[in-house]
């Protein structure tokens, strides 16, 4: 095809020629086109389907507010749905298909729905779905999954990489229009560190789309020279194709930084887009304006534009969408786009004005409004009702249509502010409350001329420079237009029956005030019921019309209706942008434990245990089931001696002269006065009394502990700890450093673990039971001097020590234990077995520390000192948390011993009926031990304590479990705890 609807001039390199495809048809293009003004110069203007009714569509804007000229991009796995025609780049071989129509874009079948509009009128959904309610799984969800969507997936995986980056600066502007590069200029000059993003590929802002000129220059060469300057600056980073995303807490900043997006295939080592988070000590939003339609019947066929986006399509793109265009007008920026298409040869049917008293030399000015539009897959003509009464028929190709601008303030509300109105321009502009270190300029103030942009750029960069302690000075700004706001507000034509406010979703006036008629008056209500505000551009085009006609319906104004929240993302982001790196193998980083080569060497079977990837267990030749395997390691374990790599649990050192205190207050067990060499075991509890976690403390020195976590918790408890100290307690002279990943860690149990680790402790270290009792710690040297930690803790219920080398030393640890642990037929077991032996010794883990239990559940409700002060003791105290009935820790084992004991089984009194009402409690952990020969397990039950003997319904109604156990002590195994002080 050829360029039928070029004009001259514009900012494209015609000296390189592009061939794209759009729908299988070849065209072309040039360098600075975007895919919606390559499409324009070719005389396309049908672009896409609406959601609902697939009505034809074309570009309403020419920026990312766009909400119909919605395409796919490229082929295969690269294949990008619902990209904005309006900001993709176009590049040689580009492939676009146009999406959400079939079998074609000029002949979709879906459209039959514009017939049968009537019954899908606004809240259509709530009404029809409901009855019969049989039809949902049958009839109603398969239909709407089925015209669910607007584009679709490849299901390949994406070949592209995505990345995260980090930004620190003193001045974060957003925006590269006038005031944007104004302020820029002026804070770079000053020496602060500036980071300049823009969501365009060309800088410049609405200087690229207009024709006027600053001093002797034209605006586009203006923001060319000034960009270039910028660049040249160390201290000022330009950032073209970023959108600021989000304004988040402390001065944090999300952006997405599109790096190859404009390429066939990111160069090698590139990843496809960045997302930035900048930490910025202020921000300046310059973001500049939207302008908004204005609604009538039948306004959205494709040919109709906003007055704006025909000005640049013409002046930056020189991309006429037809050869005879009228405009449709409520303020004088209508004229200004009529001049510049005159300027272009484009002739100018007419300007519609509803002011009256409006007229120009140039061209007809009608004072009236737009009735009708006439042309299915694209304008051909309008109906103009005159002020007078009478009516005109225009010949046209395209129309543009200005209803005044609307400040971009979206980033300025993601705290929760609230825009406040502006009469003179009839628009919201930022409130009072901004985010922390927020200042805004420009026309996103509401100051539309270029050279109040220019001016309130850098008086606003000025004030920055100096709150941060820089002189600075505004540079020498060039001469530019000044005029003013000439306004008259008009946002729709009151008898139309179908005119378009949100054009992506079909959302018409009528179906707002159907809205109100059934009583959905409040602007999230409206959202929701009509879905306006919904699509892809989030309202950008159609919120501030839906809220004029609810006011006007409700007898408001506009300020007293509102505005729905702001939220982030400002554009859509993609999912891939927002996981980086974390995909395939990255998605979850594998953690391995020090002896992982050593458990792969004897066939071990790992399991995900959060981040690491632990061993379960070890078979062995002729062993058929892994219970055969986790048997022999509990047995030969309890017999004789068995080692485990427990390098996973959390391991932080606390050091200072408060330590002790510190986590005296962490714990809610008394830790002040442990003596150093020795070791306590800690519960850690919520602020609202809770168990949070429990562990071990060791006391190295009087200012030196080492606190274990469980391997879930190892991160949210080293966090915690973190903010009591830095928040609740700053004055204490205590530090924290997880040093989990330096410590290898291994449990040695069982009767033989002395015996076994003499032969690797050096020998002037004591180990007997006399020097180094349970609870006992203490640094040691290992195999000749290593240096080395010793715990004698039993988490098994066996004599049993966990000891600790350097974390590179680990493989070789646990080879030399083994080694040396052949006389006495030592095992390595896995986490199953552990599991075995802790619920066996009746120890609490992660299921029953499962965010709903006390300490008086777990058993250790004397554990809470009434002595001293501890973070959840006083809530911990609660009537609620303190019931005669509460639930208590004991163990259970079957009457019948062929049976099992399922965790997640509930127990009920026996003759009682099984509903919520009469539950008595339920099974947290469950496994078959192989020292007593049947199924046994721990849990909680009301009174458990008191109810030791009592035999109990177990059941699962989801399984069909019902059978009777019986209420046992926790601790199966030694319960006296002879053999772990043996």
């Amino acid at each position: 095809m050829t360029q039928e609807n070029r004009v001259q001039g514009g900012l494209i390199d015609r000296s390189q020629t592009f061939k794209f495809r759009f729908d299988g048809r070849e065209m072309t293009g040039h360098a600075g086109d975007t895919l919606a003004s390559a499409l324009l110069a070719n005389g396309v203007r049908l672009m896409g389907r609406s959601f609902k009714y697939h009505r034809p569509r074309g570009p309403l804007t020419s920026g990312s507010e766009e909400p119909n000229a919605i395409v796919e991009l490229r082929e295969g796995a690269r294949q990008e749905p619902n990209t904005r025609a309006t900001t993709a780049e176009l590049f040689d071989g580009l492939v676009a298909k146009s999406q959400n129509r079939w079998p074609s874009l000029a002949f979709d079948v879906m459209s039959v729905n514009d017939r049968l509009s009537s019954f899908f009128a606004a809240g259509f959904y709530y009404k029809t779905f409901m009855w019969p309610a049989a039809f949902w799984e049958k009839l109603y969800e398969p239909m709407i999954r089925r015209a669910a969507g607007l584009g679709s997936l490849s299901l390949k995986d994406d070949p592209d990489s995505y990345d995260k980056g980090f930004l620190h600066c003193d001045l974060l502007i957003v925006g590269a229009g006038p005031a944007g590069l104004a302020a820029a200029l002026t804070a770079g000059n000053a020496g602060l560190r500036v980071v300049l993003a823009d969501e365009d590929f060309t800088m410049g802002g609405r200087l690229n789309a207009e024709s006027f000129a600053l001093g002797d220059q034209a605006g586009h060469a203006w923001a060319a020279e000034t960009v270039a300057r910028l660049q040249a600056m160390p201290n000022v980073r330009v950032m073209a194709r970023t959108t600021v995303q989000g304004a988040f807490d402390h001065g944090v900043y999300g952006a997405v930084e599109r790096v190859s997006d404009h390429l066939a295939v990111p160069q090698a080592g590139q990843p496809r887009q960045i997302l930035w988070r900048i930490y910025a000590k202020r921000c300046l939003l310059t973001a500049g304006a939207i302008e908004r339609p204005i609604a009538f019947e039948n306004n959205d066929r494709p040919g109709i534009m906003l007055a704006g986006a025909l000005r640049a399509y013409v002046n930056r793109w020189a991309a006429a969408p037809a050869r005879r265009v009228a405009i449709f007008t409520n303020n004088d920026d209508g004229h200004r786009t009529a001049l510049d298409l005159k300027a272009k040869s484009v002739e100018v049917a007419a300007v519609i004005d509803t002011r009256p008293g409006q007229g120009h030399a140039d061209y007809e000015v009608l004072h009236g409004e737009i009735m009708d539009t006439a042309g299915r897959r694209g304008l051909t003509g309008v109906t103009v009702r005159l002020a007078d009464g009478g009516t005109r028929t225009l010949d046209c190709g395209a129309l543009g249509v200005s209803g005044g601008w609307n400040p971009n303030l979206g980033l300025t509300c993601h705290q929760r502010g609230r825009p406040s109105w502006d009469e003179g321009i009839a628009a919201f502009v930022p409130g009072d409350t901004l985010p922390g270190g927020m200042s805004v300029a420009g026309a996103a103030r509401g100051l539309f001329s270029t050279h109040a942009a220019l001016t309130s750029g850098a008086e606003a960069a000025t004030r920055i420079a100096s709150d941060l302690g820089h002189d600075a000075t505004a540079p020498d700004l060039p001469r530019a237009e000044d005029a003013p706001v000439n306004i008259t507000a008009f946002w729709h034509v009151r008898d139309a029956k179908r005119a378009w406010i949100d054009q992506q979703n079909d959302v018409t006036a009528k179906d707002v005030k159907l809205a109100h008629q059934e009583n959905f008056v409040s602007v999230e209500h409206l959202k929701r019921y009509t879905t306006l505000g919904m699509a892809t551009d989030q309202g950008k085009t159609s919120n501030m019309g839906g809220l004029a006609i609810m006011a006007e319906i409700a007898g408001k104004g506009i300020p007293q209706v509102g505005t729905t929240i702001y939220r982030p993302p400002f554009t859509p982001i993609a999912m891939g942008t927002l996981a980086g790196r974390s995909r395939g193998k990255d998605f979850r980083p594998v953690r391995k434990t020090p002896s992982h080569v050593y458990a792969e060497e004897q066939g071990a079977v790992f399991v995900e245990v959060g981040n690491w990837l632990r061993a379960q267990w070890f078979p062995r030749k002729g062993e058929t089931e892994w219970r055969q395997s986790v048997d022999r390691e509990v047995l030969q374990t309890r017999k004789s001696v068995g080692i485990c790599d427990v390098t996973t649990l959390g391991k932080i050192d606390v050091q200072g002269a408060d330590a002790a205190e510190f986590l005296n207050r962490i714990y809610c067990n008394a830790f002040a006065k442990l003596a150093v060499g020795r070791t306590r075991y800690g519960l850690m509890l919520r602020e609202d009394g809770i168990a949070m976690d429990d562990g071990t403390a060791a006391r190295l020195a009087e200012d030196h502990f080492v606190v274990t976590t469980t391997t879930a918790n190892a991160v949210g408890v080293y966090r915690h700890m973190e903010f009591v100290r830095q928040c609740l307690f700053p004055d204490m002279d205590v530090q924290l450093i997880s040093t989990t990943e330096a410590w290898a860690q291994f449990s040695v149990a069982g009767p033989n673990a002395r015996k076994l680790l003499q032969k690797v402790v050096d020998p002037e270290f004591d180990i007997s039971n006399e020097g180094f009792p349970f609870m006992a710690c203490g640094e040691i040297t290992v195999c000749g001097g290593l240096r080395a930690r010793l715990f004698r803790i039993s988490f098994s219920g066996e004599l049993a020590y966990e000891i600790a080398v350097p974390t590179r030393y680990g493989d070789a640890l646990i080879r030399r234990l083994m080694r040396e642990g052949r006389e006495f037929d030592a095992v390595v077991y896995g986490t199953e077995a552990l599991g075995v032996m802790r619920i066996e010794k009746g120890h609490a883990a992660g299921n029953e520390l499962n965010g709903t239990t006390t300490a008086l559940n777990l058993g250790m409700g004397r554990m809470v000192s009434a002595k001293k002060d501890s973070i959840g003791a006083v809530l911990s105290r609660r009537e609620g948390l303190n019931e005669e009935d509460a639930l208590k820790l004991v163990g259970f084992k079957p009457v019948d011993p062929s049976r099992k004991v399922p965790a997640g089984s509930h127990l009920m009194t026996r003759g009682d009926p099984v509903d919520a009402a009469h539950d008595q409690g339920y099974v947290t952990s469950a496994c078959y031990s192989p020292n007593l020969g049947h199924h046994i397990a721990i849990g909680y039950l009301k009174s458990g304590d008191t109810r030791l003997g009592e035999t109990v319904r177990l059941v699962s109604p989801l399984t069909g479990l019902d059978h009777e156990v019986e209420v046992v002590s926790a601790h199966f195994v030694d319960p006296e705890g002879e053999r772990l002080r043996a």
